[in-house]
């Protein structure tokens, strides 16, 4: 028997819900902020990933998916979309139509890692990206909107974690410092950690090793930023305050990947475990020049779909709806009635649906609530030769005879 790749997992029917309950949060909520969507392509050239998050991150060395084609091209599956986003807004001259370009994706990412709970090879994040600002209050908008998409999600007890890197210099300074105080524990860490120490000493403290984990927590850090870096951390914190949403200052947020400047965040959702961040993002106002662009301020962040689904799905999450109304047959010759008086319903909107196998009338019933039907519509011979059928209330356990020519109507 074929099976699905390993990693890879299939969004069944009874699934699907949830995962539209999501989306359609998010959409709505990000249309209130002035964000709109943008798709992007789920192949990308390689050197996109490889110049953007860095060749030293884990995604770039053990994790993106790559290939080469038959024009002889280096391709890679997206492992994350901001870069995508941001090769979109150069390609497509986005800036010079919007000053602020304001974008949001919901997409499918690729990653060849240990697939565990919430976080399979093939992977799904919706996220925001604002281009072209670097104002403070841009910074507490985007946390604030991460922060209210959870809310009308449903979702509760989650913490805010923020940081600031700084500018280039900054963060070119906290990288030198970090190695300084990460040596003395060196020889406790483990072997990708001590690979991380000379190319990506920022990547250690996002280590899940839990041996790793328990010496980070014991490491005091203090970040020194240069007077304009501080001044906007500083406006972002009191914004957040501003608006009444808590956090907490962790100079541990670090952000591994290259782009990563300024303000950066992580949101913990606790009830997940020890990988128990269900958003990330930050300011990475260095990239689009990197890319190629203009000095282009930009923020943004994303959301594990899989984890927030996890995180949500006692409280939260929606089980699958029902159809308004089932057909069901009682007598001969009436299938084909059923099926006419069904595409009538359909016509105005109700959702509907009719047994296909010539199955007993009892049988039927049986599956009207399997699909968890609200009403059943049940057409017998006799009745159909008065000009009526049986309305079968499914909520209430009751039913009554009605007109034929009345049924649309009252449904």
């Amino acid at each position: 028997m074929l099976k699905a790749l390993r990693g890879t997992k299939d969004i069944l029917p009874e699934d699907v819900t949830a995962w539209q309950y999501i989306e359609k949060s998010a959409r709505d909520i990000f249309a209130i902020y002035g964000y709109k969507e943008i798709r992007t392509p789920i192949i990308e050239e390689a050197s996109l990933f490889i110049r953007s998050i860095g060749g030293a991150t884990d995604i770039v060395q053990k994790e993106m998916y790559v290939f080469t084609d038959r024009g002889g091209r280096t391709i890679a599956l997206r492992p994350e979309a901001t870069a995508s986003v941001v090769r979109a807004y150069l390609e497509n001259s986005i800036g010079s139509r919007e000053g602020l370009a304001k974008l949001f994706y919901i997409g499918p990412m690729f990653r060849s890692e240990r697939p565990q709970k919430g976080r399979q090879r093939q992977f799904h994040q919706l996220g925001v990206e604002a281009v072209g600002s670097d104002n403070p209050l841009l910074d507490v908008e985007v946390v604030a909107l991460a922060v209210r998409f959870l809310e009308k999600s449903g979702l509760g007890g989650f913490s805010v974690k923020i940081n600031s890197l700084g500018c280039k210099k900054d963060k070119a300074a906290i990288i030198e410092k970090y190695k300084k105080i990460i040596k003395p524990y060196l020889k406790s860490l483990c072997n990708e950690c001590k690979e991380r120490s000379n190319k990506n000493v920022l990547r250690i403290f996002d280590c899940k090793n839990p041996k790793c984990n328990e010496i980070i927590k014991g490491i005091k850090l203090t970040a020194a930023l240069c007077k304009d870096c501080a001044s906007h951390f500083e406006a972002v914190k009191k914004g957040l305050e501003g608006l009444g949403i808590g956090y907490v200052v962790d100079p541990k947020i670090v952000r591994g990947l290259d782009y990563y400047t300024k303000t950066v965040f992580e949101i913990i959702y606790e009830g997940l475990g020890a990988k128990d961040t269900i958003c990330a993002g930050g300011r990475y106002n260095s990239l689009v020049k990197e890319m190629g662009g203009k000095d282009t301020p930009a923020i943004g962040f994303a959301f594990g779909v899989e984890r927030l689904i996890l995180a949500g799905q006692k409280s939260v999450c929606p089980t699958e709806s029902g159809v308004d109304v089932f057909m069901a047959i009682a007598g001969q010759d009436m299938e084909a009635r059923a099926f006419t008086l069904m595409s009538s319903l359909r016509g105005k909107g109700l959702s509907c649906d009719m047994d296909y196998e010539g199955k007993s009338l009892k049988a039927q019933l049986k599956k009207a609530e399997r699909l968890n039907a609200r009403f059943v519509i049940i057409l017998g011979e006799e009745e159909f030769g008065r000009g009526k059928v049986v309305l079968r209330d499914m909520n209430k356990r009751s039913q009554c005879e009605v007109d034929i020519d009345n049924i649309i109507n009252m449904l």
